[in-house]
């Protein structure tokens, strides 16, 4: 499996994936990667349904993204990797899926998380997941849009204080 782009939105499909991103990854799948989603049929097809032209998206659990990597029958096929959260890129790079770099989109703020940017929220679990793909050698590059200046995102993290 060619892996294009990775990132992480917790919108996941919506129209800035859909107009600039994928454009960018010039992949002919998208294969949104969380075990809630990929239990919820109703929005499952609903990002189906909100799938560009022409390009195909899969929802699938972590253990079968693992399984789709490793299988020699989809090592021609060029992969747009989308994620809600820090902690599945974890479980795939873990598991062998050689993800290089994630792009950092949205993560919404809820009660418990800080606001860091316009568009990322965390909490001290995705710093400490994002320390662990920054020591697993992946690359982080948080732009929300394809024209943003790429920033240090564990410099970033680290302006603020984590319980």
């Amino acid at each position: 499996m060619i892996i294009q782009f990775s990132r992480i939105d917790d919108r996941l499909i919506h129209g800035q994936v859909t107009t600039v991103w994928v454009k960018e990854a010039k992949a002919e799948r998208i294969i949104i990667c969380n075990d809630e989603i990929h239990q919820d049929p109703i929005r499952t097809t609903l990002l189906k349904q909100a799938a560009p032209p022409g390009i195909k998206v899969n929802v699938v659990n972590i253990e079968k993204a693992v399984s789709v990597y490793n299988n020699p029958k989809y090592e021609k096929d060029t992969v747009f990797y989308l994620f809600t959260n820090p902690h599945d890129v974890v479980r795939l790079v873990e598991q062998g899926v050689d993800i290089k770099k994630i792009n950092i989109g949205g993560m919404a703020y809820h009660e418990g998380k800080t606001q860091i940017t316009k568009a990322v929220s965390l909490d001290a679990n995705d710093v400490d997941a994002f320390n662990q793909l920054d020591k697993l050698g992946v690359e982080l590059d948080l732009r929300v849009v394809y024209s943003d200046p790429n920033v240090d995102f564990i410099k970033k993290i680290n302006e603020f204080k984590w319980d």
